[in-house]
């Protein structure tokens, strides 16, 4: 069996990129890691594909953004950002959707990046956070910025612009609980997101910071659509004891328990308070607004694609930034 990146990564204890960066000889490395991915190169036998590499090396003006991800506001976002700071460079966009389960999408996207001759790629969740796609990647020494949930991440894992939906989430149920609240649910979204994880993480630190307890009978599996928010506030509103107060993990799960709680006859927020994640228009065009936490999507696509197109350029040697999202207070939340 052909031995590849992943399996050189793996025996030497470190990241993928890491690998990529050493067999590329980039100074940014340390000097006992470059010893140890090397011995390990050595004693697995690797050889990197530098026909591969070769082709992915002769580079044009186009950045490619590959999705897969149902939230179409987010996408738009994506879209701006990543397009606006191409046109200040002087940069083409190419975008692809993709399936991240795909049995084939590893495929898909080498032979994308070696036929279309990509500048870079920029990554957003679930893709940025998958390791098969990044070894991929990193096989063909493709140059690209992951978008993920995060607080901090290695230097030598490549480009990276984090949020810190931990912080967001933390922040926004404090606020409920300033305002009175204890019984408060959660509504998830896809768990192959690591926001997701991270939301929730931050919903249960503000209970614990507090000395209140998860009651997990109101904490909620689901997606990140309209129609999950309405599944899974019908099953709290329909509890013996249901809370007074819902976080949702993204505005369109959020507008969703909006509907399904009017559609009870509930008063919001005077029976029930609900708050979403990211300030999406749907955050603005439901009644009453919502409560939510500030995600300044545009801004993040064109950071992340400034640090890619600087990257590929070698005119920087910043490799992350950390976006704090905050929140916003609107009429979707009051006192129980």
């Amino acid at each position: 069996m052909k031995v590849t990146i992943n399996d050189v990564a793996k025996h030497a204890g470190v990241s993928i990129k890491t690998v990529s960066r050493v067999t590329n000889n980039e100074s940014s490395v340390r000097q006992t890691t470059v010893d140890k991915v090397n011995a390990a190169i050595n004693e697995l036998n690797y050889q990197p594909n530098l026909a591969a590499r070769n082709l992915a090396s002769t580079k044009s003006y186009v950045i490619g953004f590959i999705y897969d991800n149902p939230n179409a506001y987010y996408i738009i976002d994506m879209q701006n950002g990543i397009l606006s700071a191409c046109q200040d460079k002087g940069y083409e966009l190419l975008i692809h959707p993709c399936n991240a389960t795909s049995d084939t999408i590893c495929d898909e996207l080498t032979k994308m990046v070696k036929h279309s001759r990509l500048s870079g790629l920029v990554l957003t969740p679930p893709m940025s956070e998958d390791p098969k796609i990044l070894a991929a990647l990193d096989e063909i020494d493709a140059n690209y910025v992951r978008i993920i949930a995060g607080e901090s991440t290695d230097a030598e894992n490549g480009l990276t612009v984090l949020v810190n939906d931990k912080h967001g989430a933390l922040e926004i149920t404090q606020h409920l609980i300033n305002m009175g609240h204890s019984d408060i649910g959660f509504l998830s979204g896809d768990q192959q997101h690591e926001s997701t994880k991270e939301r929730l993480a931050g919903f249960k630190d503000a209970l614990e910071h507090n000395n209140l307890n998860v009651n997990n009978t109101w904490v909620l599996d689901g997606k990140y659509s309209f129609e999950s928010g309405v599944e899974g506030a019908n099953k709290l509103i329909n509890l013996t004891k249901r809370p007074t107060a819902i976080v949702a993990c993204n505005d369109e799960i959020a507008a969703g328990a909006l509907f399904a709680a009017r559609l009870a006859g509930l008063d919001i927020p005077k029976d029930l308070s609900i708050v979403g994640f990211e300030d999406s228009p749907f955050s603005r065009q439901t009644w009453p607004k919502l409560t939510t936490v500030h995600q300044p999507n545009v801004k993040i696509a064109k950071v992340a694609t400034e640090l890619l197109i600087a990257n590929s350029k070698e005119t920087t040697e910043k490799k992350s930034m950390v976006f704090t999202p905050e929140p916003v207070i609107r009429d979707s939340s009051s006192k129980p």
